[in-house]
């Protein structure tokens, strides 16, 4: 039985396009409400209570994110898995957010679903369970019987939430603008961006249609895997605002007793957990954002997927580059790894191109001495993320949520089986990892010398172009040298030496001249100015002589 009574922008199919709530749309700006007022007179207060005009730290900002509610908890949440923007400290501080909050009550449970499929719920479900499997900040999760007997997990959304996130999002843009914010930390973050992600991502997360096709997306690229499930879903009953899917029982993986007791090698779980973890990344691009021992259970001989709101998607782009990375990482290639960090990111501000490479030779060396079974991962990925936000360079975001996602899940596998380490599973695979898809590859150098014949082609007449650009003056060119101010300050240093010198030969020979004459009065028995002129002279090549011996090293202009 289909939902009914939906409105327009429920309607969206689980396998068609997104709903028109989705997507980077940015929340209309609007005159500040009542509604707004009361929410800024609630903010003032959290930030009263906190004493933030004391300062403030990583556990008083993430104790704020949770007083100020669930749209500051997901920005919290969004800002952890962005390590190569914000400071480690705080992003470790932020991973403890919590999204449990106080359940709904059935009532309100009830209203939802019978906006979602009629006033006869009876007509849907045979049995539907009053306790909640769990509450989070934008859902709550009961278990119920569908009218077949079929056992299935109801995702309900809470009523309001979109509102309230979205009143939310529109005073911190107001707030932004206002304390210009984003001119404050430009060195470090583009506050407009992380609001625009935040949103972005909190749409996405709030359409339940699009957990949906994740679900049912990875359920089909893993069909022919037999030890690997996801819950089914039933389109049919799944709107933006209800999902409802397959109840998964079995066992959690990290209830080692269960697991124990009903003879499961919890090694080979482990072993199976990993290939497969890196086959979603390197293969088909499209993984598990989560993987936390929460959303992994054991049923029947098969692994279980669960929970598919936050799954990471690389482009073939991000693939290759980071299989680039990879090698030149394996073969110690500091230039080639720092140049593919650079094309893989963005550059928020011109870096010191040689103090980049020799921090990344630095990097190289210190993880390359240690045989990869004994590489620590976590830190591995912190360090490279701590070089990226000390130079200013911002990974793609399914690269950030890649590198989160992979400490979350060696935390997993330890959990599960403490003998085994992820290093160990990525060594196994290393051939099939620095291995290229030559397919793939031919097709991209295809295309590049396609655009680049393109490229030649238009070239004679971008030069014509700039020839004329020339001649009517219109034309001007900034060069930034990488550098060079150490150069120019030793340029400038041997020009004032050089003028020194010519003064000292001015002198003596000046001097020289005037003592052929009998100029009075003298001194010794020669003109009193020639004297003073070779005493001048010799005090001059004196000081240069000793400055050049002995303050060189100072680096002083002169």
């Amino acid at each position: 039985m289909k939902p009914e009574n939906r409105s327009q922008t429920d309607r969206t199919a689980v396998a068609g396009q997104p709903s028109r709530n989705t997507g980077h749309s940015q929340p209309p700006e609007t005159e500040s409400s009542p509604s707004q007022l009361r929410r800024l007179g609630q903010i003032l207060r959290i930030l009263k209570n906190h004493k933030v005009t004391r300062g403030i730290d990583p556990v008083k900002f993430r104790e704020i994110l949770e007083d100020l509610g669930p749209t500051y908890v997901k920005i919290g949440q969004i800002m952890a898995t962005r390590q190569d923007i914000f400071s480690r400290r705080y992003c470790r501080e932020l991973e403890k957010l919590r999204s449990d909050v106080k359940p709904m009550s059935f009532d309100t449970v009830r209203a939802v679903l019978t906006e979602a499929y009629g006033p006869d719920l009876n007509q849907v479900f045979e049995r539907i369970d009053e306790i909640p499997l769990g509450s989070a900040s934008i859902a709550q999760v009961h278990k119920a019987w569908l009218k077949d007997g079929t056992m299935v997990v109801i995702k309900v959304q809470r009523p309001g939430i979109y509102q309230e996130m979205e009143e939310d999002i529109r005073l911190l843009r107001k707030a932004s603008g206002i304390l210009k914010l984003s001119d404050v930390f430009s060195s470090v973050v583009d506050v407009n961006v992380v609001l625009d992600e935040f949103w972005a991502s909190a749409q996405q997360e709030m359409d339940f249609t699009n957990e949906a096709r994740n679900a049912i997306r990875f359920r089909n690229e893993y069909q022919d895997c037999a030890w690997l499930d996801a819950p089914r879903v039933h389109e049919d009953l799944t709107s933006r605002k209800v999902m409802v899917m397959e109840y998964i029982s079995g066992c959690e993986i990290d209830d080692d007793a269960r697991l124990d007791r009903e003879g499961y090698d919890r090694h080979e779980i482990a072993d199976r957990l990993g290939v497969n973890y890196l086959t979603q990344i390197t293969e088909h691009g499209f993984f598990h954002a989560d993987p936390h021992s929460g959303n992994i259970r054991v049923r029947d001989g098969q692994i279980v997927y669960i929970d598919f709101g936050m799954m990471g998607t690389l482009t073939d782009r991000d693939r290759r580059l980071m299989k680039q990375a990879i090698k030149a990482l394996a073969m110690r290639d500091t230039m080639k790894l720092t140049d593919t960090i650079l094309t893989l990111g963005v550059v928020r501000r011109t870096p010191d191109y040689a103090s980049l490479t020799q921090r990344i030779e630095e990097y190289v060396n210190l993880y390359c001495e240690s045989s990869l079974e004994d590489i620590d991962l976590p830190a591995m990925v912190q360090d490279l993320f701590t070089i990226c936000h000390e130079y200013g360079i911002a990974l793609p975001k399914g690269i950030s949520m890649l590198a989160r996602s992979l400490m979350t899940f060696e935390g997993t596998i330890e959990v599960l089986d403490p003998s085994t380490n992820v290093m160990q599973i990525i060594s196994r695979q290393k051939s099939s990892l620095l291995a290229g898809d030559w397919g793939r590859e031919l097709q991209h150098v295809l295309s590049r010398l396609l655009a680049d014949a393109g490229r030649l082609l238009e070239m004679p007449v971008q030069l014509s172009d700039i020839l004329s650009m020339v001649r009517r003056g219109q034309l001007k060119v900034n060069l930034d040298l990488q550098g060079a101010d150490s150069t120019i300050a030793n340029f400038d240093r041997m020009i004032n030496r050089i003028i020194v010198c010519l003064l000292i030969v001015a002198l003596l020979m000046s001097s020289s001249i005037i003592c052929t004459t009998k100029m009075k009065p003298e001194f010794l028995g020669i003109p009193l100015l020639g004297f003073a002129g070779f005493f001048i002279a010799f005090c001059m090549s004196l000081w240069l002589f000793v400055k050049m011996l002995f303050l060189h090293q100072k680096n002083k202009p002169f």
